[in-house]
């Protein structure tokens, strides 16, 4: 047989499995590789974990946003009632008002009215017992008749002013 330098390459080869063999080099490189297969599943799972949570939290928050929509437009249809009764309320209390203020405006016109008259009747009385003054003062002569004159005269204001 001839050794040349291939046959010593395969039987330095085969001595350095073997020697990495005796020194367990296998076994760490398995154990590495079992770790590593172990840390790769642990990241799956948790990756797995983190999904379903963050799956299960979007729900959460879905059914927060309806639930939060859905009392917005009960706030919303509830302003908008509030709104609606106020502004009815307003409108009757306007025309309360109104009406209020029409009846008072009419009874001051009665009044005024009345305090017209009145006016008209003192004016009248006055005219009327000037021009009695002047004729009985022409008709009548003498103390007895002027004072005649000045009793029927204040007797006239007094009637006409009540």
């Amino acid at each position: 047989m001839h050794f040349d330098e291939s046959f010593f390459v395969a039987v330095g080869f085969v001595l350095f499995v073997l020697l990495l063999g005796y020194l367990g080099v296998h076994n760490t490189i398995a154990g590495a590789l079992d770790g590593r297969a172990k840390q790769i599943s642990d990241e799956l799972a948790e990756a797995r974990r983190l999904r379903e949570e963050a799956e299960s939290v979007l729900a959460s928050y879905r059914t927060k946003a309806a639930e939060a929509e859905a009392e917005a437009q009960a706030i919303v249809a509830a302003a908008r009632e509030e709104a609606e009764a106020l502004a009815r309320e307003s409108a009757d209390r306007m025309s309360e008002f109104v009406v209020r203020r029409t009846k008072q405006a009419e009874a001051k016109i009665a009044m005024a009215e009345a305090q017209a008259m009145n006016d008209v009747r003192a004016a009248a009385a006055d005219a009327a017992v000037k021009a009695a003054e002047i004729v009985l003062r022409d008709q009548t002569r003498g103390d007895a008749a002027s004072e005649l004159v000045t009793r029927g005269i204040a007797d006239l204001r007094t009637s006409f002013a009540h």
